[in-house]
C-alpha cells in the first residue's frame, strides 16, 4: 500500500519528535565524546547505525518532502563527522 501525503505527515512528524527527544540529545554527547578524543564502543557504534538504517529507510518520504532536504543533510554530515573522528581515535589510541 503506497503512503499518501496524509500518511507522510504523520511519520515525518514522529521521526522529528524522536529526533528532537532522543537521536540528537545522543548524537551530540557522541560528537563531544570523540571532540574529546575518545574512541566509539559497540554501544556507540550499534546507535549510529540503527540510525542511519532509519533514515535510509524514511529516505522515500523525505525525497517527497525537499523542505526536509537540509536537515537530512546535517544529521548526515553530524554522523558521518562522529563516525570519522571515532575511527581516527581509535586508531591512534594504544591497544
Amino acid at each position: 500500500m503506497m503512503n499518501g501525503p496524509n500518511d507522510d505527515d504523520f511519520i515525518l512528524e514522529v521521526l522529528v519528535e524522536r529526533l528532537n527527544k532522543q537521536r540528537l540529545p545522543h548524537a551530540l554527547s557522541l560528537q563531544k565524546k570523540v571532540d574529546d578524543g575518545h574512541s566509539l564502543n559497540d554501544f556507540d557504534i550499534e546507535f549510529l547505525d540503527e540510525v542511519l538504517t532509519d533514515l535510509r529507510e524514511a529516505k522515500p518520504i523525505y525525497d517527497r518532502h525537499p523542505d526536509h532536504h537540509e536537515l537530512c543533510t546535517k544529521l548526515m554530515s553530524l554522523y558521518t563527522d562522529i563516525i570519522n573522528k571515532g575511527a581516527k581515535n581509535a586508531a591512534e589510541t594504544p591497544e
